[in-house]
């Protein structure tokens, strides 16, 4: 049985991550900034799903969690097979670019950019000892986000972040593409997550006036289905691929 990491897993997409993937064969080790005593009605939807998981508490953006994590789970599993970097904030407070701190960029990107760069380059090495499988030895999936590419100069911070994990999965996909890995990116568009909830008045608004094709709130089994399609053995000629999860928001209209 094949493993998944998945960080960010406690709730909203990643958990329905967790889940997809448990669903369909592997165990997955759930990772979250807190033990799954806070989250009981996570921890009941793995149950009840019957899934095979274990649950890591830490900070993506501290070396020392990712590095423990990324051990015990090995440890306990016996390999990795499959890294899904969901984990992120949104800034702590809106703000127009020209008010933006320095504390809440290094907040946002040091938890969405360097907590995934660092993680990635951290579970890709321990990868890299496990053996072929279907031919690949592992997958790693990026959750980024529309905001990759568009603009919304009252959260930079975010932006530029995205953006970053945009380029880290160009970067990785060329590393370890020789080693047998090959890196993903997801892109959502506006999902019904806790990290929405307090902009839904104006999503609700505008995708009532047609902004996006597909007229309806995205949900977080649209990316977990997304990146369950990636994670399967039908890919091994692609990398660095990335797919729009955001109801055809990308495509440009006159």
């Amino acid at each position: 049985m094949k493993t998944a990491l998945v960080t960010g897993a406690s709730r909203g997409i990643g958990l329905a991550i967790a889940r997809e993937l448990g669903v369909n064969g592997y165990q997955v080790a759930v990772m979250a900034t807190r033990g799954e005593s806070f989250y009981p009605e996570s921890t009941r939807t793995l149950r009840d799903a019957g899934i095979s998981y274990a649950w890591y508490a830490g900070d993506i953006g501290k070396s020392e969690d990712r590095i423990r994590i990324v051990r015990e789970a090995a440890e306990h599993f016996g390999e990795i097979h499959v890294l899904v970097n969901n984990a992120g904030v949104a800034p702590k407070v809106r703000a127009d670019l020209l008010d933006m701190t320095e504390e809440s960029f290094d907040y946002v990107i040091g938890t969405n950019t360097k907590g995934t760069m660092f993680m990635t380059q951290t579970v890709a090495r321990q990868m890299m000892k496990q053996p072929v499988y279907g031919g690949k030895r592992g997958t790693i999936i990026n959750i980024s986000s529309c905001s990759s590419k568009v603009s919304s100069v009252n959260r930079g911070e975010y932006c530029v972040s995205k953006a970053g994990i945009s380029m880290l999965t160009k970067l990785f996909a060329d590393r370890l593409a020789p080693e047998g890995i090959f890196v993903y990116e997801i892109r959502p568009g506006v999902i019904r997550t806790d990290m929405t909830s307090q902009v839904e008045e104006k999503y609700t608004e505008l995708i009532k006036q047609g902004m996006f094709p597909i007229a309806r709130w995205g949900v977080p089994e649209d990316v977990a289905k997304a990146v369950r399609a990636f994670c399967s053995d039908d890919f091994c000629y692609t990398t660095g691929n990335y797919i729009d999860v955001d109801g055809g928001f990308h495509i440009r209209r006159l």
